[in-house]
Protein backbone atom coordinates (compact mmCIF):
# COMPACT_ATOMS: atom_id res chain seq x y z
CA UNK A 1 0.00 0.00 0.00
CA UNK A 2 1.26 3.39 -1.04
CA UNK A 3 1.07 6.39 1.80
CA UNK A 4 -0.27 9.75 1.18
CA UNK A 5 0.81 13.08 1.50
CA UNK A 6 -1.05 16.09 1.90
CA UNK A 7 0.68 18.81 -0.01
CA UNK A 8 -2.16 21.32 -1.15
CA UNK A 9 -4.36 23.27 0.88
CA UNK A 10 -7.16 25.51 0.78
CA UNK A 11 -10.26 27.36 2.65
CA UNK A 12 -12.63 29.98 2.49
CA UNK A 13 -14.83 30.17 5.75
CA UNK A 14 -16.20 32.52 8.21
CA UNK A 15 -12.66 33.37 9.78
CA UNK A 16 -10.74 33.65 6.77
CA UNK A 17 -11.01 33.61 2.89
CA UNK A 18 -8.32 30.99 2.68
CA UNK A 19 -6.67 28.25 4.63
CA UNK A 20 -3.52 29.82 6.64
CA UNK A 21 -6.27 33.19 7.16
CA UNK A 22 -8.41 30.17 8.52
CA UNK A 23 -6.12 28.85 10.98
CA UNK A 24 -4.28 32.96 11.76
CA UNK A 25 -7.69 33.42 12.91
CA UNK A 26 -7.92 29.96 14.92
CA UNK A 27 -5.33 30.32 17.18
CA UNK A 28 -6.55 34.11 17.83
CA UNK A 29 -9.86 32.87 18.62
CA UNK A 30 -11.35 35.54 16.60
CA UNK A 31 -14.97 34.45 16.11
CA UNK A 32 -16.78 34.66 12.68
CA UNK A 33 -20.20 34.69 14.22
CA UNK A 34 -22.96 37.26 13.71
CA UNK A 35 -26.25 38.42 14.25
CA UNK A 36 -27.93 37.12 11.09
CA UNK A 37 -29.01 39.05 8.22
CA UNK A 38 -32.22 40.68 8.77
CA UNK A 39 -34.07 38.27 6.07
CA UNK A 40 -33.60 35.62 8.31
CA UNK A 41 -33.95 36.92 11.60
CA UNK A 42 -36.82 35.08 12.94
CA UNK A 43 -37.88 33.07 16.14
CA UNK A 44 -35.15 30.88 16.97
CA UNK A 45 -32.81 31.77 13.96
CA UNK A 46 -30.92 34.94 15.49
CA UNK A 47 -27.13 34.20 14.22
CA UNK A 48 -25.13 32.86 11.57
CA UNK A 49 -21.54 32.37 10.42
CA UNK A 50 -21.50 33.65 6.88
CA UNK A 51 -18.26 34.05 4.97
CA UNK A 52 -16.91 37.15 3.12
CA UNK A 53 -17.49 35.86 -0.42
CA UNK A 54 -18.32 37.07 -3.77
CA UNK A 55 -19.56 34.16 -5.88
CA UNK A 56 -19.93 36.51 -8.63
CA UNK A 57 -16.21 36.72 -8.62
CA UNK A 58 -15.39 33.01 -9.24
CA UNK A 59 -14.73 32.74 -13.21
CA UNK A 60 -14.67 29.54 -15.30
CA UNK A 61 -13.17 28.60 -17.87
CA UNK A 62 -16.38 27.12 -19.29
CA UNK A 63 -19.46 28.29 -17.76
CA UNK A 64 -22.18 25.94 -19.16
CA UNK A 65 -25.10 26.93 -16.52
CA UNK A 66 -24.81 29.30 -13.67
CA UNK A 67 -23.81 28.09 -9.91
CA UNK A 68 -25.04 27.41 -6.56
CA UNK A 69 -22.82 29.41 -3.78
CA UNK A 70 -22.25 26.09 -2.73
CA UNK A 71 -20.09 25.57 -6.08
CA UNK A 72 -18.48 28.97 -6.50
CA UNK A 73 -16.97 28.36 -2.82
CA UNK A 74 -15.81 24.81 -3.91
CA UNK A 75 -14.24 25.66 -7.24
CA UNK A 76 -12.60 28.85 -4.98
CA UNK A 77 -11.08 26.31 -2.28
CA UNK A 78 -10.06 23.84 -5.07
CA UNK A 79 -8.72 26.54 -7.01
CA UNK A 80 -6.38 27.90 -3.76
CA UNK A 81 -5.86 23.96 -2.31
CA UNK A 82 -3.80 23.39 -6.13
CA UNK A 83 -1.89 26.78 -6.30
CA UNK A 84 -1.17 25.82 -2.86
CA UNK A 85 0.38 22.25 -4.30
CA UNK A 86 2.54 24.15 -6.70
CA UNK A 87 2.03 21.20 -9.65
CA UNK A 88 0.28 18.63 -7.34
CA UNK A 89 -1.94 17.82 -9.98
CA UNK A 90 1.17 16.93 -13.02
CA UNK A 91 0.37 15.92 -16.29
CA UNK A 92 -1.89 12.94 -16.29
CA UNK A 93 -5.51 14.13 -15.60
CA UNK A 94 -6.96 10.66 -15.84
CA UNK A 95 -4.80 9.89 -12.78
CA UNK A 96 -6.28 12.49 -10.42
CA UNK A 97 -9.53 12.78 -9.14
CA UNK A 98 -12.15 14.86 -7.35
CA UNK A 99 -13.97 13.50 -3.58
CA UNK A 100 -16.23 15.81 -2.86
CA UNK A 101 -18.69 16.00 0.22
CA UNK A 102 -21.94 18.24 0.47
CA UNK A 103 -24.58 17.65 3.08
CA UNK A 104 -27.11 19.96 2.06
CA UNK A 105 -27.18 20.66 -1.60
CA UNK A 106 -27.84 23.78 -3.25
CA UNK A 107 -31.05 25.23 -1.13
CA UNK A 108 -30.67 28.70 -2.33
CA UNK A 109 -31.00 27.22 -5.96
CA UNK A 110 -33.89 25.62 -4.82
CA UNK A 111 -35.76 27.87 -2.65
CA UNK A 112 -35.18 31.07 -5.19
CA UNK A 113 -36.34 28.57 -7.85
CA UNK A 114 -39.41 27.20 -6.02
CA UNK A 115 -40.61 30.52 -4.00
CA UNK A 116 -41.91 31.71 -7.29
CA UNK A 117 -43.04 28.94 -8.51
CA UNK A 118 -45.09 28.20 -5.07
CA UNK A 119 -45.90 32.40 -4.93
CA UNK A 120 -47.23 32.26 -8.49
CA UNK A 121 -44.95 34.69 -9.62
CA UNK A 122 -42.83 32.62 -12.26
CA UNK A 123 -43.79 29.41 -13.54
CA UNK A 124 -41.43 28.62 -16.03
CA UNK A 125 -38.32 27.29 -13.84
CA UNK A 126 -34.77 27.74 -15.49
CA UNK A 127 -33.71 24.83 -17.60
CA UNK A 128 -30.58 25.16 -15.78
CA UNK A 129 -31.90 24.89 -12.78
CA UNK A 130 -31.48 20.88 -12.19
CA UNK A 131 -27.46 21.05 -13.32
CA UNK A 132 -27.17 23.96 -10.96
CA UNK A 133 -28.40 22.47 -7.98
CA UNK A 134 -27.55 18.60 -8.11
CA UNK A 135 -25.29 17.55 -5.48
CA UNK A 136 -22.97 16.45 -7.76
CA UNK A 137 -22.60 20.29 -9.31
CA UNK A 138 -19.80 21.33 -7.11
CA UNK A 139 -17.46 17.88 -7.87
CA UNK A 140 -18.07 18.03 -11.65
CA UNK A 141 -17.50 22.14 -11.91
CA UNK A 142 -13.99 21.21 -10.10
CA UNK A 143 -13.25 18.14 -12.41
CA UNK A 144 -14.40 20.85 -15.73
CA UNK A 145 -12.19 24.08 -14.62
CA UNK A 146 -9.08 21.93 -14.00
CA UNK A 147 -9.52 19.23 -16.53
CA UNK A 148 -9.66 16.15 -14.32
CA UNK A 149 -10.61 13.24 -15.65
CA UNK A 150 -10.51 10.66 -13.09
CA UNK A 151 -13.19 9.61 -10.88
CA UNK A 152 -15.08 12.51 -10.21
CA UNK A 153 -17.47 11.44 -6.61
CA UNK A 154 -19.80 12.75 -4.45
CA UNK A 155 -20.67 12.04 -0.85
CA UNK A 156 -23.44 13.33 1.14
CA UNK A 157 -23.31 11.46 4.64
CA UNK A 158 -24.57 14.78 6.34
CA UNK A 159 -21.91 16.48 8.85
CA UNK A 160 -19.37 13.44 8.04
CA UNK A 161 -19.69 14.53 4.23
CA UNK A 162 -15.90 15.77 3.86
CA UNK A 163 -14.12 14.01 6.19
CA UNK A 164 -15.70 10.83 4.33
CA UNK A 165 -14.69 12.06 0.78
CA UNK A 166 -11.06 13.00 2.32
CA UNK A 167 -10.71 9.12 3.39
CA UNK A 168 -12.14 8.10 0.46
CA UNK A 169 -9.49 9.99 -1.53
CA UNK A 170 -7.39 8.52 0.57
CA UNK A 171 -8.21 4.74 0.00
CA UNK A 172 -8.27 5.56 -3.56
CA UNK A 173 -4.33 6.52 -3.73
CA UNK A 174 -3.27 4.09 -1.32
CA UNK A 175 -4.74 1.19 -3.44
CA UNK A 176 -3.44 2.75 -6.66
CA UNK A 177 -6.30 3.34 -8.45
CA UNK A 178 -5.59 7.40 -9.18
CA UNK A 179 -1.99 9.08 -8.09
CA UNK A 180 -3.67 12.37 -6.92
CA UNK A 181 -7.25 13.87 -5.62
CA UNK A 182 -8.44 16.96 -4.21
CA UNK A 183 -10.91 16.46 -1.52
CA UNK A 184 -12.96 18.05 0.58
CA UNK A 185 -16.39 19.62 0.51
CA UNK A 186 -18.62 22.65 0.29
CA UNK A 187 -21.84 24.13 2.20
CA UNK A 188 -23.71 27.01 1.60
CA UNK A 189 -27.13 26.73 4.23
CA UNK A 190 -27.90 30.09 5.17
CA UNK A 191 -30.71 30.64 3.63
CA UNK A 192 -34.61 31.32 4.84
CA UNK A 193 -35.60 27.87 4.71
CA UNK A 194 -32.39 26.01 5.92
CA UNK A 195 -31.97 28.51 8.87
CA UNK A 196 -35.47 27.95 9.82
CA UNK A 197 -35.21 24.35 9.49
CA UNK A 198 -32.70 23.87 11.53
CA UNK A 199 -34.51 26.33 14.37
CA UNK A 200 -37.30 24.04 14.45
CA UNK A 201 -34.96 20.93 15.74
CA UNK A 202 -33.86 23.39 18.60
CA UNK A 203 -30.01 22.05 17.57
CA UNK A 204 -29.07 26.05 17.41
CA UNK A 205 -27.49 28.55 19.29
CA UNK A 206 -28.97 31.07 21.36
CA UNK A 207 -26.99 34.93 21.57
CA UNK A 208 -24.92 35.34 24.37
CA UNK A 209 -26.56 38.33 25.95
CA UNK A 210 -23.33 40.27 26.13
CA UNK A 211 -21.32 39.51 22.90
CA UNK A 212 -23.48 37.62 20.12
CA UNK A 213 -19.88 36.77 18.55
CA UNK A 214 -19.72 34.75 21.68
CA UNK A 215 -22.69 32.50 21.20
CA UNK A 216 -21.18 29.05 20.29
CA UNK A 217 -19.17 27.72 23.59
CA UNK A 218 -18.34 23.75 23.37
CA UNK A 219 -18.04 21.90 26.17
CA UNK A 220 -18.84 25.04 28.30
CA UNK A 221 -21.37 24.63 31.10
CA UNK A 222 -23.89 27.30 29.86
CA UNK A 223 -23.64 25.77 25.80
CA UNK A 224 -26.88 26.16 23.85
CA UNK A 225 -26.29 24.53 20.52
CA UNK A 226 -24.36 25.55 16.83
CA UNK A 227 -24.51 28.53 14.75
CA UNK A 228 -24.75 27.18 11.59
CA UNK A 229 -21.82 28.31 9.13
CA UNK A 230 -20.98 28.59 5.22
CA UNK A 231 -17.69 27.34 3.86
CA UNK A 232 -15.78 25.17 1.63
CA UNK A 233 -12.31 22.99 2.52
CA UNK A 234 -10.39 21.41 0.17
CA UNK A 235 -6.73 18.99 -0.07
CA UNK A 236 -4.69 18.03 -2.69
CA UNK A 237 -3.30 14.84 -1.25
CA UNK A 238 -1.15 12.13 -3.40
CA UNK A 239 1.45 9.43 -3.20
CA UNK A 240 4.15 10.13 -1.30
CA UNK A 241 6.84 8.44 -3.44
CA UNK A 242 5.25 11.07 -6.35
CA UNK A 243 5.57 14.26 -3.80
CA UNK A 244 8.77 13.66 -3.03
CA UNK A 245 9.80 13.32 -6.62
CA UNK A 246 8.30 16.38 -7.74
CA UNK A 247 9.63 18.19 -4.15
CA UNK A 248 6.68 19.38 -2.58
CA UNK A 249 6.14 20.39 0.47
CA UNK A 250 4.25 17.89 2.73
CA UNK A 251 2.12 18.97 5.26
CA UNK A 252 1.75 15.87 6.44
CA UNK A 253 0.99 12.47 5.70
CA UNK A 254 -2.94 11.23 5.82
CA UNK A 255 -3.11 8.32 7.06
CA UNK A 256 -5.42 7.04 8.90
CA UNK A 257 -9.60 7.01 8.36
CA UNK A 258 -11.63 5.12 10.64
CA UNK A 259 -15.59 5.32 9.30
CA UNK A 260 -18.67 3.59 11.43
CA UNK A 261 -22.15 3.71 11.83
CA UNK A 262 -24.53 4.07 15.51
CA UNK A 263 -27.30 2.08 13.91
CA UNK A 264 -29.37 3.89 17.41
CA UNK A 265 -30.86 6.83 15.96
CA UNK A 266 -31.77 9.34 13.42
CA UNK A 267 -30.17 12.62 14.76
CA UNK A 268 -29.02 11.43 18.34
CA UNK A 269 -25.43 10.41 18.88
CA UNK A 270 -23.76 7.20 20.28
CA UNK A 271 -20.71 6.65 21.77
CA UNK A 272 -20.41 3.18 20.24
CA UNK A 273 -20.35 4.55 16.94
CA UNK A 274 -17.69 6.79 17.59
CA UNK A 275 -15.86 4.35 19.36
CA UNK A 276 -15.46 2.32 16.57
CA UNK A 277 -15.04 4.93 14.27
CA UNK A 278 -11.74 6.22 16.65
CA UNK A 279 -10.36 3.12 17.15
CA UNK A 280 -11.05 2.05 13.32
CA UNK A 281 -8.84 5.18 12.06
CA UNK A 282 -6.30 4.55 14.34
CA UNK A 283 -5.66 0.68 13.40
CA UNK A 284 -5.88 1.90 9.82
CA UNK A 285 -2.78 4.70 10.69
CA UNK A 286 -0.87 1.97 12.59
CA UNK A 287 -0.53 3.72 15.45
CA UNK A 288 -1.44 3.61 19.11
CA UNK A 289 -3.53 5.60 20.80
CA UNK A 290 -0.86 7.73 23.10
CA UNK A 291 0.78 8.76 19.15
CA UNK A 292 -1.83 11.43 18.81
CA UNK A 293 -1.54 14.66 20.36
CA UNK A 294 -4.07 16.45 19.45
CA UNK A 295 -8.09 16.25 18.50
CA UNK A 296 -9.83 18.32 16.72
CA UNK A 297 -13.56 17.62 17.93
CA UNK A 298 -16.63 17.52 16.38
CA UNK A 299 -17.97 19.20 19.13
CA UNK A 300 -21.36 20.89 18.24
CA UNK A 301 -21.78 23.00 21.76
CA UNK A 302 -24.94 20.83 21.87
CA UNK A 303 -25.55 19.28 25.48
CA UNK A 304 -25.47 16.08 24.83
CA UNK A 305 -23.33 15.79 21.55
CA UNK A 306 -20.42 17.55 23.95
CA UNK A 307 -21.25 14.87 26.26
CA UNK A 308 -21.24 11.19 24.20
CA UNK A 309 -18.31 12.98 21.92
CA UNK A 310 -16.37 13.26 25.57
CA UNK A 311 -17.07 9.88 26.18
CA UNK A 312 -16.34 8.48 22.93
CA UNK A 313 -12.63 9.73 23.33
CA UNK A 314 -12.13 8.23 26.92
CA UNK A 315 -13.18 5.10 25.36
CA UNK A 316 -11.85 5.00 22.25
CA UNK A 317 -8.56 6.38 23.70
CA UNK A 318 -7.74 4.70 27.16
CA UNK A 319 -5.76 5.59 29.29
CA UNK A 320 -4.08 7.84 26.76
CA UNK A 321 -7.21 10.42 26.51
CA UNK A 322 -5.73 12.71 29.54
CA UNK A 323 -2.38 13.26 27.46
CA UNK A 324 -4.58 14.61 24.27
CA UNK A 325 -4.93 18.29 24.07
CA UNK A 326 -8.82 18.89 22.11
CA UNK A 327 -10.33 22.00 21.11
CA UNK A 328 -13.46 22.28 18.92
CA UNK A 329 -13.24 25.69 16.19
CA UNK A 330 -16.66 25.21 15.47
CA UNK A 331 -16.92 28.17 18.21
CA UNK A 332 -15.44 30.38 15.50
CA UNK A 333 -16.37 29.50 12.01
CA UNK A 334 -19.67 27.49 13.01
CA UNK A 335 -21.15 24.42 11.88
CA UNK A 336 -20.75 24.20 8.17
CA UNK A 337 -21.94 20.90 7.68
CA UNK A 338 -20.87 19.33 5.25
CA UNK A 339 -18.11 20.84 4.73
CA UNK A 340 -17.19 20.81 8.34
CA UNK A 341 -15.06 17.97 8.62
CA UNK A 342 -12.51 19.31 5.72
CA UNK A 343 -12.30 22.25 7.20
CA UNK A 344 -11.34 21.05 10.29
CA UNK A 345 -8.96 18.31 9.13
CA UNK A 346 -7.22 21.11 7.14
CA UNK A 347 -7.19 23.00 11.10
CA UNK A 348 -5.66 20.06 12.14
CA UNK A 349 -3.38 19.72 9.58
CA UNK A 350 -1.91 22.81 9.87
CA UNK A 351 -1.79 22.36 14.26
CA UNK A 352 0.63 19.48 12.99
CA UNK A 353 2.53 21.16 10.36
CA UNK A 354 2.93 24.36 12.75
CA UNK A 355 2.75 22.61 15.86
CA UNK A 356 0.75 25.16 17.36
CA UNK A 357 -2.70 24.45 18.75
CA UNK A 358 -5.76 26.22 18.74
CA UNK A 359 -8.30 27.02 21.72
CA UNK A 360 -11.93 26.25 22.17
CA UNK A 361 -12.92 29.97 21.77
CA UNK A 362 -15.46 31.00 25.24
CA UNK A 363 -14.77 27.94 26.97
CA UNK A 364 -15.33 30.32 30.06
CA UNK A 365 -17.11 27.63 32.40
CA UNK A 366 -16.22 24.42 32.09
CA UNK A 367 -19.12 21.37 32.21
CA UNK A 368 -17.68 19.38 34.86
CA UNK A 369 -19.05 16.16 33.43
CA UNK A 370 -16.37 16.71 30.54
CA UNK A 371 -13.25 16.11 31.79
CA UNK A 372 -10.50 15.95 28.66
CA UNK A 373 -7.45 18.53 28.63
CA UNK A 374 -9.30 20.95 26.49
CA UNK A 375 -6.90 23.67 24.97
CA UNK A 376 -8.19 26.78 26.96
CA UNK A 377 -7.90 30.49 26.52
CA UNK A 378 -4.50 30.66 24.45
CA UNK A 379 -3.42 28.62 21.42
CA UNK A 380 -0.17 26.58 22.77
CA UNK A 381 2.95 26.90 20.85
CA UNK A 382 6.04 24.43 20.21
CA UNK A 383 3.72 21.40 20.91
CA UNK A 384 5.55 18.34 19.96
CA UNK A 385 3.68 16.33 17.67
CA UNK A 386 3.20 13.01 16.24
CA UNK A 387 -0.28 12.48 14.84
CA UNK A 388 -3.47 14.95 14.84
CA UNK A 389 -6.87 13.89 14.61
CA UNK A 390 -10.52 15.82 13.39
CA UNK A 391 -13.77 14.07 14.11
CA UNK A 392 -16.73 14.33 12.48
CA UNK A 393 -19.88 12.65 13.60
CA UNK A 394 -23.09 13.17 11.81
CA UNK A 395 -27.43 13.07 11.63
CA UNK A 396 -28.17 9.81 10.06
CA UNK A 397 -25.58 7.53 12.50
CA UNK A 398 -22.49 7.90 10.25
CA UNK A 399 -19.08 8.76 12.09
CA UNK A 400 -15.55 9.33 10.75
CA UNK A 401 -12.28 10.07 11.62
CA UNK A 402 -9.53 11.28 10.41
CA UNK A 403 -5.64 10.77 11.54
CA UNK A 404 -2.65 12.93 9.97
CA UNK A 405 1.41 12.05 11.02
CA UNK A 406 4.32 14.25 11.47
CA UNK A 407 6.63 13.97 7.63
CA UNK A 408 9.28 12.60 9.58
CA UNK A 409 6.85 9.62 11.65
CA UNK A 410 7.18 6.77 9.56
CA UNK A 411 11.49 7.21 8.94
CA UNK A 412 11.73 4.22 9.83
CA UNK A 413 8.83 2.35 7.22
CA UNK A 414 10.01 1.11 3.71
CA UNK A 415 10.27 4.20 1.58
CA UNK A 416 6.63 4.73 0.06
Amino acid sequence: MRRVAITGLGAITAIGDTATATFASALAASSGVRRAPEWAVGPGVPLAASAHFDASAVKLRQRTAPMDRATALAVAAARQAIEDSVGGLGSSPERVAVYWGIGMGAPGTLEDAYQGVFEGRNWRIKPTMVVTAMNNAPAAQISLEFGITGPTLTYSVACASSAIAIGEALRAIRYGVVDCAIAGGSEAPLTRGMLSAWSALRALATPDPVDAARSCKPFCADRSGFVLGEGAGAMVIEAVGRARARGARIYGELAGYGIASDAAHIAEPSAEGQVRAIRAALTDADIDPADVGYINAHGTATIVGDRVETASIRQGFGASADAIAVSSTKALHGHVMGATGAIEMIIATLALHHRCLPPTAHLDRRDPALDLDFVVGRPRHGVALRAVASNSFAFGGTNAVLVALDPAARLHCAPA
